[in-house]
């Protein structure tokens, strides 16, 4: 059973809130105490991303294991909880939905152990935290799990402690930019054959035939053949006259081979992004060098 002794070690542990089969709700977040006898009764586990959201848990049936607390409740039953603002106190109507939400009973109010002796009380309406020691009281028991634990008091508790990974050391991050490449299509190239007619002029050599008339005298060689016919008498001689003419003849051969290839260049493109980037600041340190 958890008693109001455990609400400041269990607020310093950074624990995490545990179901009973071993799956991990959520991280602690704040502890509600009863507003008659200060005894821890609710407790919120901080889930989804960087523990943005706060279920409210009730702590009848749970224990200490470690530094976790084990509750008798499914993650699944925790995260169908009622939303709830976890803003120091619990009000009638809220703490109705959650106890018909976990079938519980519920007669009294809780109000967050964080706020101490500045609660509001609840439905009892005047006693807030009543049953908290001083130490308890002055210490605030603000919220734990991601920052380690801040008095309610200075407003600690209302600040942004996810960047913390102990009570002493807070991560600074920051954003870099990676780039690569990627391959996509930039355009389209193709072949493609057509026909076209163009003129193209050639000289060739052509011979013919042209008559042309010889006189030979009569001589001891031909007088023979000269008298061998008739004395007097008429005669006709025809000659057949040849000439070359061009003659054109095409054909359709093999001239080249075209294809298309690609080649890989390599250009420079200059890329320009802006990046965050975390600073941390020191409030009342000297940090100069020594």
């Amino acid at each position: 059973m958890l008693t109001k002794e455990h609400i400041d070690d269990l607020l310093n542990k950074n624990g995490n809130i545990v179901s009973a089969d071993g799956d991990k709700i959520g991280s602690l977040g704040q502890v509600y105490a009863d507003d008659d006898n200060g005894q821890p009764t609710w407790v919120t586990a901080r889930t989804g991303l960087f523990g943005t959201s706060e279920s409210f848990i009730p702590l009848e049936g749970a224990r200490l294991e470690g530094r976790d607390i084990v509750v008798p409740y499914s993650k699944d039953q925790v995260k169908d909880a009622p939303r709830v603002d976890a803003e120091g106190h619990l009000d009638p109507s809220e703490e109705d939905r959650l106890y018909a939400h976990y079938q519980l009973n519920g007669t009294v109010t809780y109000t967050q152990a964080a706020k101490g002796d500045r609660a509001d009380s609840g439905r009892t309406g005047d006693q807030s935290a009543a049953g908290l020691s001083a130490t308890e009281r002055d210490a605030g028991f603000a919220a734990a799990g991601t920052g380690g634990t801040y008095s309610a008091a200075d407003g600690s508790a209302d600040r942004d402690t996810s960047g913390l990974a102990d009570r002493d050391a807070m991560t600074r991050s920051e954003e870099r930019v990676n780039v690569g490449t990627e391959r996509q299509a930039a355009g389209r190239a193709r072949l493609r054959k057509y026909v076209v007619t163009e003129n193209v002029t050639r000289t060739v050599p052509v011979q013919r035939e042209e008559v042309r008339l010889e006189r030979e005298p009569i001589t001891g060689g031909n007088r023979g053949e000269a008298l061998s016919g008739p004395d007097i008498s008429e005669a006709e001689h025809e000659v057949v006259l040849h000439e070359e003419r061009p003659v054109v003849d095409k054909e359709a051969v093999p001239v080249e081979r075209v294809r298309l290839d690609t080649e890989t260049v390599t250009d420079e493109v200059t890329v320009d992004e802006q990046v965050r980037k975390e600073r941390i600041e020191a409030d009342g340190v000297d940090d100069s060098r020594r």
